[in-house]
């Protein structure tokens, strides 16, 4: 049975399929001499003028990405006086007006030494549905260094051998404090595009964090005594991945084309990178309020399509 939530038809989505090059690519997929043969006069002709109306439908559709593309790089340079002036209020550069500058009272130290609005980006990417389930215990404190996201479009170099068939892309920068857990100031994450018909996510690659000794986030060293008996007198020791928001920065591989995967890794592999491309939209959409309201999923467009091996 159908829940109630499923009920609705989804008017956007149908608009998005009706416009779609769902109809020309079925008629191309049987678009051969013996279909076209069988078609009588009139049927070939109306097949003809669909075809030129899918055509025109692209022609428009380009026009409107470049445009959007264009708006959005207009409203991101408008926007970097705002993110400044949030960088400076987060991390205590500037006060603002209202703040009182009073001796503290007695017991008050701590409260009235405190800077600029402490924990903001953790909370903010706390109140972030895909983010929160990222997000361990353990990687919290290490979070709280966290001063700032930022991002910036790429263009992607042809003679970029990390690059593969992608023509664009996006970079995320998230800037840290010094901090106990590692020695990156900044860690990186560059999404690769393929530009086709709908996003297509080529790869993405991060940084490799250089972590403090006896500090790393990302695994866990497990112990075992040797059996009784045993020659090696010295304790067995196994690294072991665990989950950690850090994985980020080392996302799923997608194999090479003329590698074969089981139907049932693929599934997984999307699914994963999937969620990695959420939280790359996250970060994009942090100069956005609904970001810092647990919205930013709103703003993200459907994660793409992996490419297909």
């Amino acid at each position: 049975m159908i829940s109630d939530k499923n009920d609705a038809i989804n008017l956007a989505d149908l608009g998005a399929a009706l416009t779609s090059e769902t109809l020309l690519n079925a008629i191309k997929a049987r678009q051969n001499a013996a279909f076209l043969e069988n078609l009588s006069p009139n049927v070939s002709k109306r097949v003809e003028v669909l075809k030129q109306i899918q055509s025109d439908h692209d022609e428009l559709e380009a026009k409107f990405f470049e445009e959007r593309r264009a708006l959005e790089e207009k409203y991101q340079k408008l926007y970097q006086p705002l993110y400044t002036k949030r960088y400076e209020i987060v991390n205590g550069v500037v006060e603002v007006d209202g703040v009182s500058n009073e001796p503290a009272e007695q017991g008050d130290d701590k409260l009235a030494q405190e800077k600029g609005v402490p924990d903001f980006w953790l909370t903010a990417m706390k109140s972030n549905e895909v983010l929160a389930e990222s997000i361990q215990e353990q990687d919290e404190e290490a979070l709280k260094y966290l001063k700032d996201i930022k991002w910036y479009r790429v263009n992607v170099p042809k003679d970029d051998n990390k690059k593969g068939e992608a023509t664009e892309g996006f970079k995320l920068e998230f800037f840290f404090d010094p901090n106990p857990y590692f020695k990156n100031s900044v860690l990186t994450k560059t999404y690769f595009m393929i530009d086709e018909d709908e996003p297509l996510l080529e790869k993405a690659i991060g940084t490799e964090i250089e972590w403090l000794p006896g500090k790393c986030l990302t695994e866990k060293i497990l112990k075992k005594k040797p059996k009784k008996g045993s020659k090696n007198a010295k304790p067995i020791t196994k690294t072991e991945t665990v989950d950690s928001f850090f994985n980020f920065f080392s996302p799923p591989e997608v194999p090479d084309e003329d590698e074969e995967i089981e139907e049932e890794a693929a599934e997984e592999l999307q699914s994963l990178m999937e969620q990695d491309y959420d939280i790359g939209i996250f970060a994009i959409s942090q100069g956005n309020a609904k970001a810092q309201k647990g919205d930013a999923q709103q703003i993200g467009e459907k994660p793409p399509e992996c490419k297909q091996q």
